[in-house]
């Protein structure tokens, strides 16, 4: 609940504030305690009274339930350290290969204890050793080789390149998950922010566009099942031309726009979006193709036509969060 409070000087010409009573007792602050300072870049200034107390592991319990997965992720992206599965009677075999499914789809996240009813598991992370622009680096190579070899298995017919970029988007759901968990923990821990240099203003741009990264991972897993959905059929050369420049064109796009949000720079995020009318272009022209072919495969290449336009779109989004960035 917000408290307005009058600024006071002292006859030597200091400012100062009066804490509010509740919140000093209730941290346990007294006369002669320190407390430290963190002025955002927005010119707030965040008062933290823990600042140098070691921060206790976060525990959570966990009723075992039919939603048993999404818990578990749940609790770990809230930033909790043990978690607790506990259930009435015996975990089943099924229900232990599902909890141990979902700890390996989380970075750190490993099992401590178990019994009969009973599983323990830590995140045995550190998250100053994970600053986020470094996972988002790593989140957006894996997606981008993604996008590159889901057009190579495409034209190439290449089912087992397929199969690898299919089985590559894991990694990126790994990735995203271990991203946000940080970003939580910075929005909760102004002396990590400080040390990581990323404040919440930033946290949320982060998030959005690691997001957007995961989404170019998921268009590009979902090119790679159509190619193996049309795996025997034949592509007139002309189609495959057309599909690999307006590939080149979108993988670049998408490239720049994540090197200009990482960067700061506006002038490489500006290029993405005029490279819209290219786009349309190529786009225009393989319309122009698809009518000529027969109903079935037309819609083949509209499916694949809509994911490769997505990856564009989500190329753009990411560069106007630059732009608001530098701003």
């Amino acid at each position: 609940m917000m408290e307005l409070r009058k600024i006071q000087m002292t006859r030597s010409g200091t400012f100062f504030v009066t804490l509010p009573k509740d919140w000093a007792i209730r941290n346990g602050i007294n006369r002669g305690s320190i407390v430290a300072s963190l002025i955002t870049p927005d010119d707030k200034i965040i008062i933290d009274p823990k600042y140098t107390a070691e921060q206790a592991p976060r525990t959570a319990s966990i009723k075992l339930g039919p939603h048993i997965s999404r818990e578990i992720i749940s609790k770990y992206l809230l930033g909790y350290d043990v978690l607790m599965i506990e259930a009435r009677d015996r975990i089943t075999l099924e229900q232990r290969n599902v909890i141990k499914q979902t700890s390996n789809r989380l970075v750190g996240l490993e099992i401590i204890e178990e019994d009969q009813t009973k599983i323990v598991m830590q995140c045995l992370l550190e998250p100053s050793a994970f600053p986020p622009e470094k996972i988002l680096r790593r989140e957006h190579l894996i997606a981008s080789d993604m996008f590159k070899d889901s057009i190579t298995a495409l034209l190439d017919r290449d089912v087992h390149l397929a199969r690898n970029v299919i089985a590559r988007d894991n990694e990126v759901d790994r990735l995203y998950f271990l991203l946000v968990r940080v970003l939580r923990t910075i929005i909760q821990n102004p002396s990590l922010s400080e040390k990581l240099n990323v404040y919440p203003i930033d946290c949320l741009d982060y998030r959005l566009v690691a997001s957007l990264v995961e989404s170019v991972a998921d268009q590009s897993s979902q090119i790679a099942e159509c190619s193996i959905k049309i795996k025997d059929l034949e592509m007139d050369e002309g189609v495959s031309r057309i599909i690999r420049n307006l590939y080149k064109v979108i993988h670049e796009t998408y490239n720049d726009a994540v090197v200009a949000f990482l960067s700061r720079n506006v002038p490489i995020a500006e290029s993405v979006r005029e490279r819209e009318s290219k786009v349309k272009e190529l786009n225009q022209e393989i319309e122009s193709l698809a009518s000529k072919l027969s109903l079935e495969r037309a819609q083949d290449l509209t499916i694949i036509l809509s994911l490769l336009n997505r990856v564009y779109d989500h190329s753009v989004d990411i560069s106007d969060l630059t732009t608001s960035k530098t701003l």
